[in-house]
Formats: structure tokens, sequence, C-alpha cells
């Protein structure tokens, strides 16, 4: 078989592939604890960058950060100190956190997590919500609850998706805490075919060989 009638096969088989994937793709969104991350996760702490670097146009291995200010700023700082989930250096506000910040990774990926706290020492409900985007295309949001974690509110918030997804938007609760932190940020992609996509996709590479050849001798008779 010649390399032109390879490629021909690989290109017809690659777009089997995405119409495959997208007719069985059906958005679900499920909270996930820092156990859910394998090792081979990507793992930004910000160490290194020095306090007041503004984090609203900031780049960090791919990852671009952009913030949607309300009445402050949102910079690499220390504040607030060690918790459960935050190491200085991190992101912190400072003033009024009604913004929204943006993340965009570098490509997409199912798994996605941070460590949190928000100025606060009782338990807080919504503390934090995770709003996951493929592109412009909204797949799923979810809000978690913030406990002392050990002396201001916060903890682990985790989202996996069973749609890939770029882009993620992350606000916290402003009516109960004027300021938040973010550090430790997780992200991976731990998707595999499911068996029943292999099987559709080795039935169609069947049957596009078999096309082929049926072609090829039809033009040499």
């Amino acid at each position: 078989m010649s390399s032109r009638w390879k490629l021909s096969i690989l290109a017809q088989v690659s777009l089997m592939v995405v119409l495959v994937l997208s007719t069985n793709a059906s958005a679900s969104v499920v909270p996930v604890t820092q156990l859910s991350f394998p090792p081979s996760s990507t793992l930004i702490n910000f160490t290194g960058l020095a306090n007041g670097t503004e984090v609203n146009g900031l780049i960090v291995s791919g990852v671009s950060f952009a913030y949607t200010l309300g009445n402050g700023a949102v910079i690499i700082d220390g504040g607030p100190g060690l918790t459960n989930n935050i190491n200085p250096p991190n992101i912190v506000s400072v003033g009024n956190n009604t913004g929204t910040l943006i993340v965009t990774l570098p490509s997409a990926v199912n798994l996605f997590g941070y460590g949190y706290a928000i100025l606060n020492n009782i338990a807080v409900t919504n503390a934090t919500t995770i709003s996951i985007f493929s592109g412009a295309t909204p797949l799923g949001s979810l809000s978690y609850n913030g406990v002392p974690d050990p002396t201001f509110t916060g903890g682990f918030a985790g989202i996996q998706s069973t749609v890939l997804f770029d882009r993620i938007q992350i606000n916290f609760n402003s009516a109960a805490a004027p300021a938040f932190a973010l550090d430790n940020i997780r992200f991976a992609n731990t998707t595999v075919p499911e068996p029943t996509t292999m099987l559709l996709l080795s039935t169609g590479l069947v049957g596009l060989a078999s096309k082929v050849c049926r072609r090829r001798s039809s033009l040499q008779r």
C-alpha cells in the first residue's frame, strides 16, 4: 500500500475519532480531593515569584492568569501565611474580592484543583466556585464549602469533568470575606479511550481498509 493511501486512511480515521468522541461527549462534573491527582500532575505553587507581582496577565508554566478587578488588586504575596493548603508565596487579593480569577491552561485537562483560604474563621457555605469551559463553551460549575483550615476558612477545591476543558473561572464568596488566598494549583489529563470507543474505532479502521483495497483493485483492472 502506498504512503498516499496510508495517509488517506489515517486522515479518515482521525475524522472518525473526532466524530465518535463528540457524539459520546456528555459533560458532568464532580468534586475531587488531592488524592485524585496522579503524581504526574502539573503543580504550580508560585515559588520564586516576588511579593507584589501582579497576577492579572501573569504566565507561569504556560498557564495564564487574568483577573476582572473589583475594587482592589490580586498579587503574589505571603498572606495569610501557612495553612493546610497555602504555603507562601501564593496568590492573594488586596481589597474587595468581587472579581473573577480566570485561568487558561496550555492544553485541555479533565482534573483541576487548588488550595484556598478566605478572610474568615468560621465555616462558610459556597466559599469558592469553579466554572469550567472548553474554549468559550461552558461545561459546568461546582461550589465548595470552606472550614477553618486551621485558622482561616478554606480547604481544597477540586473538579473532574467527563469532557476536557482548558479554561477555568474561579470566584470567592465576597459576602463572607473581603479577601482570599490561592495556592498549589494542580491539573492533569487522566482520560483514556472508553472500550466502546476503541471498538468503534477498530471496526471503522477495518471497514476503511477494506474500502481502500476494493477501490485499488477496481482501478487496477
